[in-house]
C-alpha cells in the first residue's frame, strides 16, 4: 500500500480525470495564476498537491522556479512528463521536506479539505512560505463536481484555522466556480 491508498479523501480516480478539458476549465487555472502571482515578486513556487502538474505547469510558462509535491508517486510521474523543469518530491502536505521560508510562494490546489489535519498543513505552508500562500477550494454548497459536502470546508473553517496559526492577513475570493485564498505568512 502506497501512502495514498492510506488516506479516505485523496484523489483515488483515474488520472486523465485530473486533466480533462472540462476540469480545466472549472478551475480557471491561468486566472487563479494570475491571482496568486498579483502584486508581488514571485521568483519560486511549491505546488502543494500538485496531482498530474495542472497548476505546476501554468507556473512554470510564468518562468518561476516550480517545485511539485504529492503523495501518490503515478501522480508525480505524469506531472514530471508535463513539466520536465520542475522539481517534484512525494511527500505529504503535513510534513514537508523544505527549510523555513525555501519559496516565495506555497499553492493548495483542491488540497487542503483532502488534508489529514488542516492545522498542520496550513502551519508547514506558513513555515516554507516567505511571501504568500494561496489555497484553492471548491465553496461549501453541494455539487456535481468536486467532493461531496461533507469533505469540503466552510470558509469561515479556513479562515479561523488561518487566524489561530498566525496568518497576518487572510483574504477570500471568489471565482465563478471556486473559493481562492491568499494569506500572508
Amino acid at each position: 500500500m502506497d501512502a495514498s491508498d492510506m488516506h479516505e479523501r485523496r484523489f483515488h480516480k483515474k488520472a486523465e480525470l485530473l486533466r480533462s478539458p472540462e476540469r480545466i476549465a472549472l478551475l480557471e487555472v491561468d486566472r487563479v495564476v494570475r491571482s496568486c502571482l498579483e502584486g508581488l515578486s514571485i521568483q519560486s513556487v511549491l505546488d502543494v498537491g500538485t496531482g498530474t502538474g495542472v497548476f505546476a505547469e501554468a507556473f512554470a510558462r510564468q518562468r518561476l522556479a516550480v517545485t511539485g509535491i504529492d503523495p501518490n508517486g503515478e501522480l508525480l510521474a505524469l506531472a514530471w512528463r508535463y513539466v520536465p523543469n520542475a522539481d517534484f518530491r512525494e511527500a505529504a502536505a503535513e510534513e514537508l521536506p523544505f527549510e523555513a521560508d525555501s519559496f516565495d510562494l506555497v499553492f493548495l490546489g483542491h488540497i487542503l479539505h483532502e488534508a489529514d489535519d488542516q492545522r498542520q498543513a496550513l502551519s508547514e505552508a506558513r513555515r516554507v512560505g516567505r511571501r504568500r500562500v494561496s489555497v484553492l477550494e471548491w465553496p461549501y454548497r453541494r455539487e456535481e463536481d468536486g467532493p461531496p459536502l461533507e469533505h469540503r470546508l466552510r470558509p469561515a473553517t479556513i479562515e479561523k484555522l488561518a487566524t489561530e496559526i498566525g496568518y497576518r492577513q487572510v483574504e477570500r475570493g471568489q471565482l465563478t466556480h471556486m473559493d481562492l485564498y491568499h494569506l500572508t505568512p
